[in-house]
């Protein structure tokens, strides 16, 4: 009985063995040649850094195994991306009735990685690379279709690495102890629905430069006098005709100053100076300001033809 206990204990792997394990099938999955991985320490003190960036291909992200787990004890979160223009997606906070949704609706995840119990994240594979401008149109279409997180919608946001802990404040466990990362699947395919989907995502930004465009062709006055003309938004604030009604003065303001050749981040800067949290959270706040912003945009070009 002794000598299979210790056969049992001599073939179980080690820690180290798993994590490598995850490692490897999560990278092969995501099938890119190099990758950045970030290791993130909100609460780093004197002189560390807050991030340790590194730029490794995928033998060598292996070989740092160790390394990245004396780190992660250390009080790291280790975060993982394609480096470059890249082929991947990453649809980031979703609920594992999410993750089924995907699968049913033709968009099957090359991987999926558990990132606390309950709360997933999925890599989604096209079928080429995509760039910087569709490669974010598509992630924002994907976390909006599946109810997944706008804020980490882009085209090279971080996704976690299986095989480590989640430090992030909050995660910590009854039994006192971080969650670990978990790779749950990794077949590593194209999705389905890839070519009908890049289709949409295409055609949309397509119509969104053409509106741009459209924008562009307003003639603004010259920045100096522009901005020497230019009503502010407490102008709009104070005025009684709004009656202290919050929404429409975001509308008006904006109408006016995209009349006027401001620029969306101009106009965002101004609406967000009052207070937006009763709108919900980060990400209601956000789609609430874009709302504004393009209505106002696609009524002061109206306006410019005389409609």
């Amino acid at each position: 009985m002794q000598s299979q206990t210790k056969s049992r204990e001599r073939t179980s792997p080690s820690p180290t063995d798993r994590t490598i394990e995850a490692v490897r099938r999560q990278v092969d999955a995501m099938g890119w040649d190099v990758f950045e991985i970030g290791l993130f320490k909100p609460d780093a003190s004197g002189k560390e850094a807050v991030m340790l960036p590194r730029v490794w291909d995928a033998d060598t992200l292996i070989r740092s195994v160790v390394w990245l787990r004396y780190q992660n004890r250390d009080g790291r979160n280790i975060y993982i991306r394609p480096r470059g223009d890249h082929n991947l997606s990453l649809v980031d906070d979703l609920t594992h009735d999410a993750v089924t949704s995907m699968k049913r609706a033709g968009f099957s995840p090359a991987a999926v990685v558990e990132t606390s119990p309950g709360n997933f994240q999925a890599w989604v594979k096209h079928p080429e690379p995509l760039g910087k401008e569709l490669g974010t149109a598509a992630a924002r279409r994907l976390a909006e279709r599946f109810g997944g997180d706008l804020g980490a919608a882009d085209w090279r946001h971080f996704g976690r690495l299986s095989g480590f802990t989640n430090r992030k404040p909050g995660r910590v466990q009854a039994n006192g102890l971080y969650p670990f990362v978990k790779l749950i699947e990794a077949h590593g395919f194209v999705y389905p629905e890839a070519n009908r989907f890049l289709t949409e995502v295409r055609s949309t930004e397509d119509e969104r430069r053409k509106r741009e465009q459209q924008r562009r062709s307003m003639r603004p006055m010259p920045a100096v006098s522009r901005w020497m003309a230019l009503k502010s938004i407490d102008w709009f604030r104070s005025d009684p005709r709004y009656g202290g009604d919050g929404t429409r003065i975001d509308l008006a303001y904006a109408i006016y100053a995209a009349s006027h050749g401001a620029t969306e981040s101009e106009i965002e800067v101004a609406i967000r100076s009052r207070d937006l949290s009763h709108k919900g959270g980060e990400r209601r706040q956000a789609d609430y300001v874009e709302r504004t912003i393009r209505k106002a945009f696609e009524r002061a070009l109206d306006q410019s033809r005389g409609r």
